[in-house]
């Protein structure tokens, strides 16, 4: 069978797959992170009350992980449905691997590589026989996480709304005056600078520096990805090559994607101090993302709701801003992930009105 004629019976498949469907691997990947965390809470507890409890906290850091990624799968797919199917299925595969292994495993043993100055293995060990130190560190390591994934997200955020070429508006009096001041050339840097130097004001002069400096990284990491992005997209032109362009989407999800790890990560110690009870349940919740942009890009629900992409792009606003004031004072996780909810249920509420207004 050509390829042409095949590629169309598969996006036929597609078309009618059920939304259950979308789900299934997910509910897969739930039923053995909640059996792993039985068997882990066994082998750690010893007793049927604290395998219970270790059970329950896998679930609720599961949930939580969900209600914190609500936007990040919206914003996953508004940047999947213009790569090539190459990229989109690498993005899926390989991308999950990093946001799994690399975001809920490697990243927290990473902060205290450097943070302690210890080797990798010590780090595990460190994990698994001191769960309490190991806490500790990454507990101090949250402020400049917080500076830099913040920073990043609010650029992500702005980017969006001051855009010229933005037609569709949902609060109509605010996105169509930052669509027109869109022509005014590193207006969201400009504001993003202006934030960052007033929150520094508000923190002890050691922190502060720390503060800074970390949201000037997470500055400058989101301009390379952009500036990466766009000269991929150009050799893309220039060569004929559809992957090249595809590598700057998938570079710039991936941080994306680090960015909105970075809360979930941090706040799980609050749960747990299990390194491996925190990657199972946020190991799950991540598999729902996936989940969540598969059926999001293939059912095409974000040309169907006009406005569902403006509620996940205000919930990352408000993320980033959360993740400001954390440094400052300590804001529940719970709360965070309720009011991005909230925003995309407005969103979508409000397209709903929309499409029956509009017929």
């Amino acid at each position: 069978m050509p390829f042409h004629i095949r590629r169309v019976a598969v996006m036929q498949g597609i078309a009618g797959r059920p939304t259950l469907g979308y789900f299934r691997w997910a509910f897969i990947v739930t039923g053995l992170g909640l059996l792993l965390g039985l068997v882990l809470g066994w082998q750690t507890t010893g007793t049927l009350s604290g395998t219970a409890t270790v059970f329950f906290i896998v679930a609720v850091l599961a949930v939580l992980e969900i209600s914190l990624s609500f936007d990040n799968a919206i914003v996953n797919a508004n940047k999947l449905k213009d790569m090539t199917p190459e990229w989109q299925h690498r993005f899926l595969t390989w991308g999950i691997l990093i946001a799994v292994f690399g975001m809920r495993i490697v990243f927290p043993l990473l902060i205290v590589v450097i943070a302690a100055k210890i080797g990798p293995i010590d780090a595990v060990i460190l994990a698994a026989a001191r769960p309490e130190d190991y806490a500790a560190i990454m507990h101090d390591a949250h402020l400049p996480i917080a500076a830099f994934g913040g920073t990043f997200l609010m650029m992500v955020g702005l980017s969006y709304f001051f855009d010229q070429e933005k037609d569709v508006h949902w609060v109509r009096w605010l996105e169509t005056r930052m669509a027109r001041f869109a022509t005014i050339r590193g207006i969201e840097v400009a504001f993003v600078l202006a934030l960052i130097l007033g929150f520094s004001r508000l923190l002890d002069p050691d922190k502060a520096e720390v503060f800074f400096r970390s949201a000037i990284y997470g500055l400058l990491t989101f301009l390379l990805v952009e500036v990466l992005g766009g000269l991929l997209d150009a050799s893309q032109k220039a060569l004929e090559a559809a992957a090249k362009g595809g590598l700057g989407a998938f570079l710039y999800l991936e941080v994306l994607d680090a960015s909105f790890s970075f809360d979930g990560v941090i706040g799980a110690f609050a749960l747990s101090q299990n390194l491996f009870i925190i990657a199972i349940g946020l190991g799950i919740g991540a598999m729902y993302v996936r989940s969540m942009t598969i059926m999001l890009v293939e059912k095409g629900t974000l040309a169907q709701y006009r406005y569902l992409e403006h509620g996940a792009f205000y919930a990352i606003l408000i993320l980033s801003v959360i993740m400001y004031a954390q440094a400052i004072i300590h804001i529940p996780e719970v709360l965070t992930g309720l009011g991005g909810a909230a925003l995309i249920g407005v969103s979508l509420w409000s397209s709903v009105r929309w499409n029956r207004a509009n017929g």
